[in-house]
């Protein structure tokens, strides 16, 4: 993986061809990483080991460097991740010396917080809030880093970067605060905590092009490879995992796919694709008339899923 450890610029740098908007959206995502470090006592970075937690680790990297991110990376995980995305998760924390927290959703089931789903949609994606609460209450953090993107879904396109949860975790979507001339408020009461999204008003190209202009290593998962898979509903589920359902009249077959995003593989489709490299993928995801979100089923539950989850605690 290309480090900062081996090459680094000042931010303030604009490189020969590079874009002034894709220059000005970093600027912007370092600006909101040191006001986290500045407003915050306990601020944690939430990492899924996608695209945009990995573009929010190197934003951080650029943002205190040359010291060490000042914070830890979080990652709730469903026990139904990707096998690629925990080995590139453990390798890239050990590469870049920094602290990782791992809650797991198994423990909440086991200790009868939540239930298991079961049947054809069963996933554990929503099950993750609880986790997340509790882990937050757990380490007293005051402000959790994602890399949520207000191009990605109607009800993360009207929250804010400085997103005020209550102290059950929740979010009013009708209470926020105005963020004007890039004043950011992190004042908040005692049992609050505040969601932050520095990339939040990148788009899924910016985050492409972003790593790509960075050389930024992902999990192989998002490159085009042939996997055994079936499909259901007009998506491409895989065939390869068993926390995937797959009924009996459901045929498996071997396609060149690829993952535009990485979630619970219970609730994560793929797309055909040929894109084997980062080249292709942002030559492909400019062309592309869909978002990435339509092949996550978990959104498609309710003409709401996503806001009703975020006002429940979720990320």
């Amino acid at each position: 993986m290309n480090t900062l450890t081996e090459e680094i610029q000042s931010p303030a740098v604009l490189s020969l061809g590079e874009r002034p908007m894709a220059n000005a959206l970093e600027h912007e995502a370092i600006y909101i990483f040191r006001e986290v470090a500045a407003q915050f006592e306990r601020p944690v970075l939430l990492f899924s080991g996608g695209k945009d937690s990995i573009t929010l680790v190197r934003l951080a990297q650029k943002a205190f460097w040359p010291a060490k991110i000042p914070f830890p990376l979080m990652h709730i995980d469903t026990g139904h991740n990707f096998p690629e995305t925990i080995e590139f998760r453990d390798r890239l924390v050990e590469e870049l010396g920094v602290e990782l927290i791992v809650r797991n959703v198994q423990d909440s089931i086991d200790q009868g917080k939540v239930i298991e789903e079961t049947g054809k949609y069963a996933s554990r994606n929503m099950l993750q809030t609880t986790t997340l609460l509790d882990a937050i209450e757990e380490f007293k953090f005051d402000a959790c880093i994602g890399g949520a993107r207000r191009d990605e879904e109607k009800a993360r396109a009207k929250e804010r970067i400085f997103s005020v949860r209550d102290d059950f975790g929740q979010w009013d979507e009708k209470n926020q605060r105005p963020e004007l001339f890039d004043m950011l408020n992190g004042e908040i009461e005692i049992g609050q905590n505040v969601r932050v999204f520095p990339i939040s008003n990148w788009t899924e190209l910016d985050v492409w092009s972003y790593i790509q202009k960075e050389n930024i290593e992902i999990p192989s998962i998002y490159f085009a490879h042939k996997r055994n898979v079936f499909l259901r509903d007009g998506l491409i589920w895989s065939a390869e995992d068993e926390v995937v359902f797959r009924a009996e009249d459901e045929t498996v077959e071997e396609k060149m796919v690829r993952f535009r995003t990485v979630g619970d593989m219970s609730c994560t489709a793929a797309v055909e694709s040929y894109a084997d490299t980062i080249d292709k993928v942002v030559a492909e995801i400019r062309d592309s008339k869909i978002s990435e979100r339509g092949a996550r089923i978990d959104d498609k539950r309710s003409e709401a899923a996503m806001e009703k989850r975020k006002q429940q605690g979720y990320f």
